[in-house]
């Protein structure tokens, strides 16, 4: 009787996507140019390719990942603010919630709570003290960091034991059909539908990068191992419409 191999953990989410930078090296200043040049449209522009439901969702995905109020969050990769405006409502206070992005473009383009903390930082290296956090989420930005590993080591050393973390991300449909629909509404549709309602003239090429770095990513699979290889316990993927994953594990 065969056995399965066991799954390896990743480091880079992907490799280098050459069409947009040239080495491994060049994905984070690539990244950091990009979404500063983008943030002002960012919110219009997820809006339209969420139909107005990601708020919703957001919410949902948080509350099955176990957040509850009066817990003390950190939303890693923070953007604009999307996920943690819904963190601040069920936490009950936004001043339980902090926010970390490496791009100033997108935190100066939040429109958050004034009580809540914004930070300038890299999931790398998250400039907090151990065990100090009772929830941690990120969203969509899974495929922007550039060592998965050390990332979810720095997840569980902030994490409380017994913390919670959420991580949403897109990932590829099973089925050919769902693929080919996915690629051609964000690769094709959204940043066509860009050049007649945004604002900055890179916003069409990050749309077209965040297809192409989801159809690069590493599987579920991999992520999940690199979750439990850096600690975390009763590692878990959720998925919504087939595309929309959210990975839930809890610090021990």
């Amino acid at each position: 009787m065969k056995t399965s191999e066991p799954v390896p953990a990743a480091h880079a989410p992907h490799g280098p996507l050459t069409d947009y930078y040239q080495t491994e090296q060049d994905r984070q200043a690539y990244l950091r140019r990009i979404f500063d040049n983008t943030a002002a449209d960012y919110d219009r522009i997820e809006a339209m390719l969420a139909w107005g439901t990601g708020s919703r969702y957001r919410r949902q995905a948080l509350i099955r990942g176990g957040l509850k109020a009066g817990m003390r969050v950190l939303d890693v990769g923070v953007g604009t603010g999307l996920v943690a405006a819904q963190a601040c409502l069920l936490a009950g206070d936004p001043a339980l919630v902090t926010g970390i992005d490496p791009s100033p473009g997108m935190l100066a383009a939040s429109k958050l709570p004034k009580t809540m903390v914004l930070m300038e930082g890299r999931a790398e290296s998250l400039p907090f003290p151990d065990n100090h956090f009772d929830f941690l989420s990120m969203g969509y930005a899974l495929r922007h960091i550039s060592d998965l590993g050390v990332a979810f080591a720095e997840f569980q050393r902030v994490l409380k034991p017994g913390g919670r973390l959420c991580i949403l991300e897109i990932t590829q449909a099973k089925s050919g059909l769902g693929q080919w629909v996915l690629k051609t509404y964000m690769r094709g549709v959204i940043p066509l539908l860009t050049r007649f309602v945004s604002r900055q003239k890179e916003t069409a090429t990050i749309w077209r990068y965040y297809w192409d770095s989801i159809e690069a990513c590493v599987p579920p699979e991999q992520v999940m191992a690199t979750l439990s290889a850096a600690g975390l316990v009763q590692v878990k993927q959720h998925v919504e419409v087939g595309v929309f994953s959210e990975y839930q594990a809890i610090k021990p």
